[in-house]
């Protein structure tokens, strides 16, 4: 089969748009179409639901949902992370099991790997699962759990043999959100908002059917996981309009049409419509009178640059030559770089004003918003320190910190305290 060209994948998804979208239709009823279209995740496989295109084509896919106004596949950690895991370690019993309703936007799923104690060392998390005949116990607590009030469904790695080595005794599952034994407590954070939680397993159950790839094989499948992460976290959005998907986003019965209105003002091409934070910072700058001071232009250039050097690294990265292993992680350490950058670059610009909250400030309180939030890309899909640890361990050959020999037991392994 030849390769399809950017120009010819954008002019098939405006084709289809054109002749699909309906904004009477609920967004149950337009993900669905999608879905049959193959066209929520087109970077899975034919037999995950996908078209397997790479990246920029499936970028391209979604850049032309964005530009075209209309809503975007089921945004979240399902679309994200849990299908392209499951696409390569499940069974194809478990890719049609689960990745259906992620693609159709039916069930919104969490990422339960964090604990208290193993965050930046995830491999020694402490959460346990024990067999039970054709069931697992889980018990422990897992945090930072993005989207966890929304879930149905949870990826979940668990440690089913203390007596291996940290790395090979931990197995990855599936998890029910909704049973008994699982507790989610939103974790509010300065910004306002709760887009962590905290998770408390208490005699969870799972079903050996569950179980993603081999026991003790968990992570192996983890860092699947985690990749998938660090590239999309580092590549940007698509401008297509994001909604979140389940039952408890409370999204599948509303209209697309007022959905549309609410984002972009009643005009599909307005919903797209955006600029870069630099740009409207360059705005903010010149209305309030300050763009021509040679540190503020300095600032904003700077800025500009880094947003730029993101662009390029993920750009390099498509072309899938000359690359080093570490791309993800480079993008991922650019964006919280940037996101940094915003915070210092905007307060500057607003000087007391940044002091003050609410839409009627300088700037409608983005500035503010993008300050209060600057921290979390730092710590969210693994902090700094761990990109730099892996790119200077696996891309530069680096020697790994001092510790425990590889094959001591978690059992025998000092614990956190």
């Amino acid at each position: 089969m030849s390769v399809l060209t950017r120009e010819e994948v954008v002019a098939e998804v405006e084709a289809w748009i054109d002749d699909t979208w309906d904004e009477s239709l609920t967004v149950a009823e337009w993900w669905q179409a999608m879905a049959d279209a193959r066209y929520s995740h087109p970077m899975l496989p034919e037999n995950a639901g996908g078209r397997g295109y790479d990246r920029a084509l499936s970028r391209a896919v979604h850049q032309t949902m964005g530009k075209k106004g209309v809503i975007g596949p089921p945004i979240g950690l399902g679309t994200m992370l849990a299908a392209p895991t499951i696409a390569a370690h499940g069974t194809q019993e478990q890719i049609d099991k689960f990745i259906p309703s992620i693609l159709n936007g039916q069930q919104g799923w969490c990422q339960l790997f964090s604990e208290p104690g193993a965050g930046s060392d995830l491999a020694g998390l402490a959460a346990k699962a024990e067999r039970d005949g054709d069931e697992w116990i889980v018990n422990g607590q897992k945090v930072w759990t993005s989207s966890g009030q929304f879930a149905d469904l949870g990826m979940l790695i668990a440690r089913t043999d203390p007596d291996q080595p940290k790395h090979t005794g931990i197995t990855y599952f599936v998890i029910d959100m909704h049973q008994d034994g699982v507790d989610v407590r939103p974790l509010v954070e300065m910004t306002g908002a709760a887009l962590f939680n905290e998770v408390f397993l208490t005699d969870a159950r799972v079903h050996e059917d569950d179980r993603i790839a081999e026991l003790g094989n968990g992570w192996r499948v983890a860092n699947t996981t985690l990749m998938e992460e660090r590239a999309t976290l580092g590549a940007g959005g698509t401008g297509a309009i994001g909604v979140q998907p389940g039952k408890l986003g409370k999204n599948l019965e509303k209209n697309v049409g007022e959905l549309v209105t609410k984002f972009g003002g009643g005009n599909r091409q307005a919903a797209h419509a955006s600029s870069s934070v630099s740009e409207k910072y360059i705005g903010l700058a010149q209305k309030l009178g300050n763009i021509d001071q040679p540190v503020i232009r300095q600032k904003l250039m700077h800025l500009h640059i880094l947003e730029q050097i993101n662009k390029f690294n993920i750009a390099r990265a498509k072309t899938r030559q000359n690359l080093t292993g570490g791309e993800g992680n480079i993008a991922k350490l650019l964006n919280a770089e940037t996101n940094r950058q915003y915070r210092e670059v905007g307060l500057a610009i607003l000087g007391a004003d940044g002091m003050i909250m609410g839409p009627d400030t300088p700037g409608g309180g983005m500035v503010q918003n993008l300050a209060l939030f600057s921290p979390a890309p730092s710590i969210y899909g693994g902090t700094d320190q761990v990109q730099r640890n892996i790119i200077g361990e696996r891309v530069l050959g680096l020697p790994k910190e001092p510790g425990p020999a590889k094959d001591t037991p978690f059992s025998e392994l000092p614990k956190n305290q």
